[in-house]
């Protein structure tokens, strides 16, 4: 069992930067390919990033690539995702998520979610 328990969002102008972070407790992080993902009200929950256990691998979504940074600290059990140049239509609950796989972007490779945190971007 992992719990996954996200902060760092906020309310932010168009074109500013959050960071999320991702706490992890329980079974070994270390072992986990983590993601974030999000979802805007009336739309679906959609991949934004995705991480292997070690780092050394991650994977965007084109609608976030060469905006968003996906890291993670295995020591800390934390991952994080920093959003620059932030747009309204980023505005969405940004969730992070813990996969058995080295990395993936679909949910259902995902076993464990955290609850969420709201990002709102004005215009």
């Amino acid at each position: 069992q992992v719990q996954l328990v996200e902060s760092g969002g906020g309310l932010v102008q168009a074109g500013g930067s959050l960071r999320l972070s991702c706490a992890a407790s329980g079974r070994t992080f270390s072992s986990n390919g983590m993601g974030w993902f999000r979802q805007a009200p009336g739309k679906e929950r959609e991949f934004v990033a995705g991480i292997s256990w070690s780092g050394g691998t991650t994977y965007y979504a084109d609608s976030v690539k060469g905006r968003f940074t996906i890291s993670r600290d295995n020591a800390k059990n934390t991952v994080y995702l920093q959003m620059d140049s932030l747009k309204p239509e980023d505005t969405a609950a940004y969730y992070c998520a813990a996969t058995h796989w080295s990395i993936a972007s679909m949910n259902s490779r995902y076993d464990y979610w955290g609850q969420g945190t709201q990002v709102t971007v004005s215009s």
